[in-house]
């Protein structure tokens, strides 16, 4: 894990983290990572559709934390040959776990409240393009018209969908979609995008476990007064033993294994090739919907699904300055 990169280009100090120690090295095992964390994250983004029927959402982020948080806790102790915490990175894993885990996890289990999971896929295929944004935006990096385009695609297959408002599951509970529950999608969309963007810088100081760690517990300090506020009044008795192991499931998922997996995976991939993976989340997602929920996906949806898939592969696709450059 060495912490050099030789690649002389403009675009190797950008904060792109590893992009291989020679030219023609390919970070097969970071590309896995990143692929098995987007995964698990869009299992869960399906089967939060569940836990949503079960517990209130401050209630259900609480507990979320809190699990992860105790399975976590030997991840919080600085490494030998680690630096004391600076000001800037205590403030960016703050803004990491306020938009990456707080605020995604509010808009996401509230929009869930009024979405169905096929469509929280399509929306969330607008993330990679997303993430070329904010990378334009914050990394400095340059955006080709082709990636403008692709932009443009996924935004339309968000507004195709969201104009769309029934989701076609066999339950009517589970399949409806609402104008708001879209918009917090939308709005989960852009905390998720933010999340990698300031992923990627933190992966310069803190090795994966440590930031998953602290990201976890700040997410935990946001929610307590909330979670205990409807901790009071809630019945924990009346819950079915199937959902409390879904809600272990998802707690060690969304908190320990897809974050770390992600972090191992930015180490070495920049921000916006990152983007990229981000395709299996729309697709797990959609797959849970259908395969466990009852849900069927309309016409409507499916060319919603497609031009959104289509932005991420052209907002997302490597360019040719990254294919021609040199060891």
């Amino acid at each position: 894990m060495s912490s050099a990169t030789t690649d002389p280009t403009p675009a190797a100090h950008e904060h792109h983290g590893h992009q291989g120690h020679h030219g023609h090295h390919v970070p097969w095992l970071s590309y896995l990572s990143l692929a098995a964390s987007t995964s698990l994250i869009g299992s869960y983004v399906g089967l939060s559709k569940l836990l949503v029927l079960a517990f209130p959402v401050f209630l259900l982020a609480f507990l979320r934390f809190g699990m992860a948080a105790v399975f976590m806790l030997p991840w919080l102790r600085r490494g030998p040959a680690e630096k004391p915490l600076s000001g800037r990175t205590r403030f960016l894993l703050f803004l990491e776990s306020f938009f990456g885990n707080f605020l995604f996890s509010i808009c996401l289990l509230f929009g869930m409240k009024h979405s169905s999971a096929v469509v929280a896929g399509v929306i969330m295929a607008g993330i990679p393009a997303t993430v070329a944004l904010m990378s334009w935006l914050f990394l400095r990096e340059r955006i080709a018209p082709r990636t403008l385009l692709g932009i443009a695609a996924a935004v339309g297959g968000i507004v195709m969908v969201a104009l769309d408002r029934h989701g076609g599951a066999a339950d009517p509970q589970l399949g409806q979609t609402s104008i708001w529950g879209a918009l917090l999608l939308v709005g989960a969309m852009c905390c998720e995008a933010s999340y990698v963007v300031i992923g990627k810088r933190l992966t310069a100081d803190l090795p994966p476990r440590r930031i998953s760690a602290l990201i976890n517990l700040w997410g935990l300090v946001l929610v307590t007064p909330l979670g205990l506020w409807q901790a009071v009044d809630f019945d924990f008795g009346a819950v079915a033993p199937k959902d409390w192991g879904l809600l272990l499931f998802y707690a060690i998922a969304a908190s320990t294994v897809t974050v770390w997996l992600w972090m191992k995976g930015l180490q070495h991939v920049s921000a916006a090739k990152a983007g990229v993976f981000m395709v299996f989340l729309p697709v797990s997602t959609a797959l849970i919907g259908l395969l466990f929920l009852g849900e069927r996906m309309s016409g409507t949806q499916l060319l919603a699904y497609a031009l959104a898939l289509g932005g991420v592969v052209l907002a997302t696709w490597p360019g040719r300055p990254e294919r021609l450059s040199r060891p």
